[in-house]
């Protein structure tokens, strides 16, 4: 078989390699055109592109909309800055047990959110981030109240400093290919395809013999433990975390970046992030009111974009086939 007919046998496969060619370039054109505040900005995005990308497992694939996801990010960035500084242990460690909480936290508060649907899920879910952020704010021995708590060092990876923006940078698209990788393949399992049955018609699949509120509680806890690994991440580049992670504020704009980019593909989520932080540190920089044109900005995008950016996109690409 040539390799011609190969590519054109297995339409996979071409992605693959078109995947295979253009990642390095897009992982490796930053570090060559940017540094300092640019390439932080960057990997500000990948940070928000991970949770915004395990936020839309549950939105764009399950149906659960979500307004208080901010509580698993927030989560896993306080457990990894309190475990590594109050306990003095490795970062690593205190990274895993930022994953594992938020995974915890995601399981408890999803047997009382799955339980709901609609309105009941998205305000119990906003119910438990806001009773998360008033502890954070009110238990102020442990998470220093509104101030904060910080002292978390950059730790070292296989003998290079995450101190090196280079490196951190590397490490955050690491982070962020591994979250994609592993929603793909969360997608396209057998599972994936009961999540989106059970958006499609709840009853359907209950009738065909499926429990659709443990596959939705088992979608939840793995948005949560991506959600604290974003949050842990933030936590590295950051070296300090506040009530701010676990805000209503916070989870409107990863709300905001799923719907921006398409919810329900796997890279709108990222495509989301890109835009909304880009047009809040350009914004940010020529006008202390830079919320209200922000808020402007994407509203005109949301009505143009009903279905977000890629999807936009997409129907772009099948207007021009028709012609």
């Amino acid at each position: 078989m040539t390799t011609a007919t190969f590519f054109t046998k297995w339409p996979a496969a071409r992605g693959f390699a078109f995947v295979a060619v253009l990642l390095p370039f897009v992982v490796l054109s930053p570090l060559a055109l940017l540094s300092g505040y640019g390439l932080d900005v960057i990997t500000e995005i990948m940070i928000f592109a991970i949770v915004a990308v395990s936020l839309n497992l549950i939105l764009g694939y399950g149906g659960m909309v979500s307004f208080g996801h901010a509580a698993f990010f927030g989560l896993g960035a306080y457990a990894t800055v309190l475990i590594s500084t109050r306990y003095d242990v490795s970062p690593w460690l205190g990274l895993a047990g930022g994953v594992a909480t938020a995974t915890v936290a995601a399981v408890v508060i999803g047997a009382f959110c799955v339980r709901l649907g609609g309105v009941g899920f998205f305000m119990m879910s906003l119910a438990f981030a806001q009773l998360l952020n008033s502890g954070a704010i009110k238990w102020r021995p442990l998470t220093g109240g509104s101030d904060g708590v910080g002292g978390l060092l950059r730790p070292d990876l296989f003998g290079f400093d995450l101190a090196d923006a280079d490196v951190m940078y590397l490490f955050t698209a690491a982070c962020l290919a591994g979250a994609l990788l592993f929603m793909r393949m969360v997608i396209a399992s057998p599972f994936g395809h009961v999540l989106v049955g059970t958006r499609e018609s709840s009853l359907r699949m209950q009738a065909i013999g499926y429990q659709t509120r443990h596959i939705r509680l088992a979608a939840f806890a793995l948005s949560g433990a991506i959600a604290g690994l974003s949050g842990g991440v933030y936590a590295f580049y950051n070296g300090f975390v506040s009530p701010d992670a676990l805000s209503f504020g916070t989870s409107g704009m990863i709300l905001l970046m799923v719907i921006l980019g398409g919810k329900g593909s796997l890279l709108g989520p990222v495509l989301g992030a890109g835009l909304f932080l880009s047009v809040k540190n350009v914004v940010s920089t020529h006008t202390s009111h830079w919320l209200l044109i922000v808020g402007c900005i994407f509203v005109a995008c949301v009505m143009v974009c009903p279905e977000g950016i890629l999807g936009f996109a997409k129907k772009l690409s099948r207007s021009g086939e028709r012609r």
